[in-house]
């Protein structure tokens, strides 16, 4: 598991029916904390409606995506989310997102992270249309897809960065807000494979 040993799940395009959810993945990870079962929070998720969506089709969509995104983690990082102040919160939220979505993953490490090494601090939508065409030459999947599906897809990567406290909301530029990771998850991350995500998120080498 994890992807300093690169877990790679095969690319997806279900993203552009996402969001960051960071309240409902906030939500669940204090939820297991306090020691409840995957079960029971789908249970509170469709019979309490904890995520406040509009339909149960909505909040099936949420609750799947979010605790798919927590489980691409060991569950050892509740402790440090719980205990970890908003950014940190973020950032884990973030990583959980790029260890579950590969082709996101890929985005950040190639794009944002080179960006961050060149001592660059924006990113443009030129930079998000190079990224898919190059994924569309290299691999058949991405290829398929239409132009509609990428352009929804580069949107809905560059919401999560903004969601997640990694660039502002800049028109045509983002900036990029390097962050500095609490040390005791960078430790965590490192000890669980994900030294690949930490040097995406810090712009190291």
């Amino acid at each position: 598991m994890g992807i300093g040993r690169m877990k790679r799940n095969e690319y997806s395009a279900g993203a552009v029916k996402f969001s960051f959810w960071f309240l409902e993945f906030k939500h669940g990870v204090e939820l297991l904390a306090e020691g409840k079962t995957y079960k029971e929070i789908k249970e509170l998720v469709q019979d309490e409606n904890i995520f406040a969506t509009s339909t149960p089709a909505r909040a099936n969509q949420i609750y799947s995506t979010v605790t798919a995104r927590i489980k691409s983690l060991d569950p050892s990082f509740y402790t440090i989310f719980v205990n970890g102040d908003v950014s940190t919160q973020k950032l884990l939220a973030l990583a959980a997102a790029m260890a579950h979505d590969t082709l996101f993953f890929d985005f950040i490490y190639e794009v944002i992270r080179e960006k961050m090494l060149i001592g660059s601090n924006e990113y443009m939508d030129l930079d998000v249309r190079i990224f898919f065409r190059d994924k569309q030459l290299q691999n058949d999947k991405v290829a398929k897809w239409t132009d509609a599906t990428l352009i929804r897809l580069g949107r809905c990567y560059k919401t999560m960065l903004y969601e997640a406290g990694m660039t502002d909301k800049g028109r045509g530029a983002r900036k990029i807000q390097k962050p500095v990771l609490n040390s005791e998850m960078e430790r965590w991350m490192k000890a669980h494979d994900m030294e690949l995500i930490v040097k995406a998120l810090t712009g190291v080498r």
